[in-house]
């Protein structure tokens, strides 16, 4: 049901500030992370750069279903939203967007998004499309996120399907190549979000949300986020016997996912040693977003430059 708060104030807002409402209702620094790995996929699909229509029609239907799932996802943590200082000043929480005008903009958007695929893409992108909105609003934001601390690994599901719409966009199928990158992106989830979980532990509690950075120690996150972050480079390097990715990606991705390693490693020695902070937490946030626009940017470039590594 829309708040009373939110009601009473979204009468009041003007067109400005109700449009720009609108448009963080649809978090779009989630949307920017994930375009980054579409373009990229894409190209590396196609061995070269592919139509730049196709590129395009491609990033903004997939930007209006991951913004269309951000907004679903907002109005279900709306309440939850008010109770945290992360998200106190979401557009649903200062009532310029309505509960209900967020909820029909979800519908609107996502339905727009799913045909845009279908009708400008291709069939495949527009059911990869829709299967990352349920995914994200169903799957995570209604069944998982206050169910389990596991909730952001497998919720982390609906943040893998833009390679797959990506890679679908240029070959109308799947392949195993694909499948690497989506489990890379499946496995980088967790060493990304929990670190940010650990400096909005409070928030979480407060929430009653059961993110694995607000429920166990800094000792016990850290040793997780190391586990996934070697497994996310070695994932990531399945790409050059699977996918026949060349040197440029093979060094990229050995150079920056070493680093990463490093970083996160660096987390559990000072949550070993007591002084882990959510300082030191965020470096590790940070460093994933580079570490993974790096590897992208590295898989883009990879065809025009030398053969396959083996």
């Amino acid at each position: 049901m829309p708040s009373p708060h939110s009601a009473a104030s979204g009468s009041k807002v003007g067109l400005r500030r109700k449009l720009k409402g609108f448009f963080l209702l649809t978090k779009p620094q989630v949307i920017e992370l994930l375009l980054v790995t579409t373009a990229p996929t894409m190209i590396f699909a196609a061995g070269e750069i592919p139509n730049l229509w196709l590129i395009l029609n491609t990033m903004l239907g997939g930007a209006m279903a991951a913004g269309g799932a951000g907004a679903f996802n907002c109005y279900i943590d709306r309440e939850a939203d008010r109770l945290m200082k992360r998200t106190e000043k979401r557009p649903l929480v200062t009532g310029e967007v309505t509960d209900r005008e967020g909820l029909v903009f979800a519908w609107i958007l996502s339905i727009v998004a799913v045909a845009y695929l279908t009708m400008f893409v291709n069939p495949l992108s527009g059911v990869l499309g829709l299967a990352a909105i349920l995914l994200y609003v169903v799957f995570y934001s209604l069944i998982l996120k206050r169910r389990t601390a596991q909730n952001i690994v497998w919720g982390g599901i609906a943040g893998c399907m833009p390679v797959f719409i990506g890679w679908a966009a240029v070959e109308n199928r799947l392949s195993f190549s694909a499948l690497v990158l989506f489990v890379l992106i499946f496995l980088w989830t967790p060493p990304h979000y929990w670190p940010l979980s650990m400096k909005y532990a409070e928030d979480y509690q407060r929430a009653g949300i059961p993110m694995l950075g607000a429920i166990a120690s800094a000792k016990a996150v850290s040793v997780q986020v190391v586990l996934y972050a070697w497994a996310t480079v070695i994932c990531s390097l399945m790409l050059i016997p699977v996918g026949g990715a060349g040197w440029v990606y093979g060094l990229t991705a050995l150079i920056a996912g070493a680093w990463f390693i490093w970083k996160c490693h660096h987390l559990h020695q000072l949550a070993l040693a007591e002084e882990a902070t959510s300082r030191t937490a965020m470096v590790v946030f940070h460093a994933s977003i580079t570490y993974l626009t790096v590897v992208f940017v590295a898989l883009a470039i990879d065809p025009f430059v030398g053969g396959s590594v083996l």
